[in-house]
């Protein structure tokens, strides 16, 4: 299809609690006839005829903005408690020579038990569950979520099954908030899509972003250390992404077996289960631009490259069998997929040695992103330029300067997005982690365009320079300011500079 078209909503709220399929309210205030014609949590987004969801957060309460909704012609409210809200406050009230009788009313109430959690189904609802008329595929995991999205979805295309993909890449969340994910699945069904491949993040899972999904798959790639500024523990991030594969949100799940937090949702989780293994593929080759093995008795090629990138193949092609798509189009898609932004993606300006820009940023994903570097390097010499990102996880600082220094010939370590952070304090942190006997492996460069560059000097013919970190992402933010700046972009820029 060409262009989009976004289907205009106009609901009776009434017809919109008849359709609820969960969080239920307690009580409805006032007239159920009222018109919706939108669903936000954000004040600032609301428009005339809006369902505004009164959100209680860690440093803001959205019923504390109720009254600037109200003012903005929002008609509805989702509270957890009834509000003392001001008839004047109705714009659409202001006048009442003016004014239709229907709107000279109060705005209504919905109370309900958790904002957070009613706010999905409403918006679902008021969609006209979109995840009805699409096949939805959730992947969740530390590593791996954007590459298998992305090669799920061109199995789906070549099943002749037109494919979205909602994730990472140009956005501002992993996963949408519940009120702009189920306006993004109403625009994908109603532009021709009949399938959608969706990162969902241990954030969306703990937030309830996803209620009011349904999935005809979930995915479970691997478990590291990431997020724990929200989870706190280990154990808490797991939890969370197990909430996927229960039966309210997915029909079937499949996993990791390799990893041991697979075998746990394998083992316990009350759906139905299929776990999926590099024992099961054979004649395993890879390079820095493709891989490919034998699976189901046919040869496997993606034009992807990383050894851990064979691991994510395997998991789209495992639920495309599992989902009905014939082994014969499952190998066709996966060697149309097309590089994936940002991930190993491999940066080509006539140089003697390979760069490849990578969105590794937790330890784990370093780990697995220097060992394919090693693996692509042979006996050259693997560089590592990477940086921790500010106002985030701290914990995995150290592990991370300790995985680079002991996986990687030379590690330049650098700034990332400090955000409001001392960059120098984050690399210290970083710094600290790596043992005494590995210290002469580490440099130093807080500015990272200098850092990209000085790795690029020390290279030499074959060697494999691995700039972790950003991957896609376009800007860089040091303090409050945002600037331009592309890994993949600068790398170039440096590269042909050089010639």
């Amino acid at each position: 299809m060409t262009g989009t078209v976004d289907r205009a909503v106009s609901e009776p709220l009434g017809d919109i609690l008849l359709r609820l399929r969960g969080g239920h309210p307690r009580r409805v205030h006032g007239s159920t006839e009222v018109v919706i014609t939108s669903i936000t949590h954000d004040s600032r987004d609301v428009v005339p005829g809006s369902l505004f969801c009164c959100v209680p957060g860690g440093r803001v309460d959205g019923h504390d903005f109720a009254v600037v909704a109200v003012a903005a012609g929002a008609r509805a409210l989702l509270v957890e408690r009834l509000l003392d809200i001001p008839l004047s406050q109705n714009t659409e009230t202001q006048n009442p020579e003016t004014q239709n009788p229907e709107t000279q009313s109060s705005v209504t109430q919905i109370v309900v038990q958790d904002v957070r959690t009613a706010m999905g189904y409403f918006a679902a609802s008021l969609f006209r569950h979109p995840c009805d008329e699409l096949t939805v595929v959730g992947v969740t995991g530390t590593n791996g979520k954007t590459t298998t999205t992305h090669l799920l979805a061109a199995i789906f295309n070549e099943a002749g099954r037109p494919a979205g993909v909602i994730g990472t890449i140009g956005a501002a969340r992993t996963t949408p908030e519940s009120t702009d994910l189920q306006r993004r699945l109403r625009s994908l069904a109603d532009n021709g899509k009949q399938s959608v491949m969706m990162e969902v993040s241990s954030h969306a899972l703990a937030l309830h972003r996803v209620n009011g999904c349904h999935f005809a798959a979930a995915v479970f790639t691997n478990l590291g250390h990431d997020h724990l500024d929200l989870h706190e523990t280990q154990e808490r991030y797991f939890a969370a992404k197990a909430l996927l594969f229960e039966p309210s949100l997915s029909a079937v799940g499949i996993a990791n077996v390799d990893d041991v937090h697979g075998r746990l949702l394998v083992d316990a989780q009350p759906i139905r289960m299929i776990g999926y293994s590099a024992a099961q593929l054979a004649d395993v080759e890879v390079s820095a631009s493709s891989h490919s093995y034998t699976w189901m008795d046919h040869r496997v090629t993606v034009p992807i490259g990383a050894r851990f990138n064979v691991e994510n193949s395997l998991a789209a092609a495992t639920t495309a069998c599992a989902l009905d798509i014939d082994v014969d189009t499952i190998v066709a898609g996966l060697a149309k997929t097309a590089p994936v932004p940002g991930r190993f993606e491999s940066i080509e300006a006539g140089q003697s040695f390979s760069v490849v820009v990578d969105y590794a940023h937790t330890p784990d994903g370093l780990a697995v992103a220097l060992a394919s570097a090693r693996e692509v390097a042979g006996s050259k010499r693997v560089i590592v330029v990477f940086g921790c990102g500010g106002d985030r996880d701290a914990h995995k600082r150290a592990p991370m300067g300790e995985t680079a220094a002991r996986l990687a010939d030379l590690t330049i370590v650098t700034s990332d997005n400090p955000r409001t952070e001392d960059p120098m304090s984050i690399i210290e942190a970083a710094v600290a982690g790596v043992p005494f006997s590995l210290r002469q492996r580490v440099r130093t460069q807080v500015d990272r365009r200098l850092a990209i560059e000085e790795a690029f000097a020390l290279a030499g013919e074959g060697d494999v320079v691995v700039i972790a970190g950003k991957g896609h992402e376009a800007t860089q933010t040091i303090g409050t300011s945002v600037g331009a700046f592309d890994d993949r972009v600068v790398a170039r820029e440096i590269l042909e500079s050089q010639q």
